[in-house]
């Protein structure tokens, strides 16, 4: 399946060319910040499965000091953020913001990251993962063999 996405004002158009590898709902501290909410909703996805059909995106590097670099990529108009790299996985991967695609609904979270943050009013769903943390593997969640075979293509 494909997915849709464009950024507040509209410039940017982009669209993924698969389903992701994993979506994740991260409570870390950053992601609130970045987001300006309780949580991001990121959906992991090969860099090269992410094609903007219109607009221009800007990159922007997010300081992290020992927790290693962020890059973000942005709306040069609008300054919506779409989609942003990890440091564990480096430019490889692309987690694009959920709330940026039409139809992202349909992509409910594997798995919900740094937990020991979330507020205390946001309940995670009975049978979905939850770690304090981020998982040593990045993951943390049994993805099924096609997705894990995508996984082990981009890092194996």
């Amino acid at each position: 399946m494909t997915y849709d996405g464009a950024c507040e004002c509209g410039d940017v158009q982009f669209q993924l060319a698969s389903d992701p590898i994993v979506t994740n709902c991260c409570h870390c501290r950053d992601c609130q910040t970045i987001t300006g909410s309780a949580f991001a909703l990121n959906a992991m996805i090969e860099t090269d499965r992410v094609k903007v059909t219109s607009g221009t995106v800007v990159e922007r590097s997010l300081e992290r000091g020992d927790r290693g670099d962020t890059r973000a990529w942005r709306c040069e108009r609008c300054d919506t953020l779409l989609w942003a790299d990890h440091p564990m996985f480096g430019d490889k991967t692309r987690f694009v913001r959920v709330g940026t695609l039409d139809g992202g609904e349909a992509l409910p979270p594997d798995a919900h990251y740094f937990t020991r943050s979330k507020h205390s009013w946001v309940t995670v769903p009975e049978g979905v993962a939850q770690f304090e943390t981020l998982p040593d593997d990045g993951v943390g969640v049994d993805l099924g063999e096609d997705r894990m075979a995508r996984l082990m293509a981009v890092f194996g």
